[in-house]
């Protein structure tokens, strides 16, 4: 029986082997890497399908507003001056008064 060494060369099977093996395991790859790229663009087109669908009504409001905008015959500013186009939102503000801010319940203290 002989023992090989470590230091000798490969046999022409060994060389034919690593090949093959290398090779399945390259082309292994090369289809695991496809496979995810595809799982990838169709989670992405899901994705943007979902976020288009979401946002049809807002696109077709934006939509209108320009094509009203651009119906409308633009406002000439003032001469000399500045026009500052906004809106406003009125909001109600309830205030309690507490004994500290109303004079007259100073000398009487609220009961609990």
């Amino acid at each position: 029986m002989r023992i090989r060494n470590q230091s000798q060369n490969p046999g022409m099977l060994e060389k034919v082997l690593t090949v093959v093996v290398g090779t399945v395991v390259l082309v292994a790859a090369f289809m695991f890497s496809l496979v995810i790229l595809a799982v990838a663009v169709v989670l992405g087109l899901m994705i943007w399908g979902y976020f288009w669908w979401k946002t049809r009504e807002i696109r077709q409001i934006m939509r209108e507003q320009r094509e009203r905008q651009q119906s409308q015959p633009r406002q000439q500013p003032a001469p000399g001056g500045h026009v500052i186009e906004g809106e406003a939102i009125v909001v109600e503000e309830i205030h309690e008064q507490t004994q500290a801010t109303n004079p007259q319940n100073r000398s009487n203290p609220p009961e609990k």
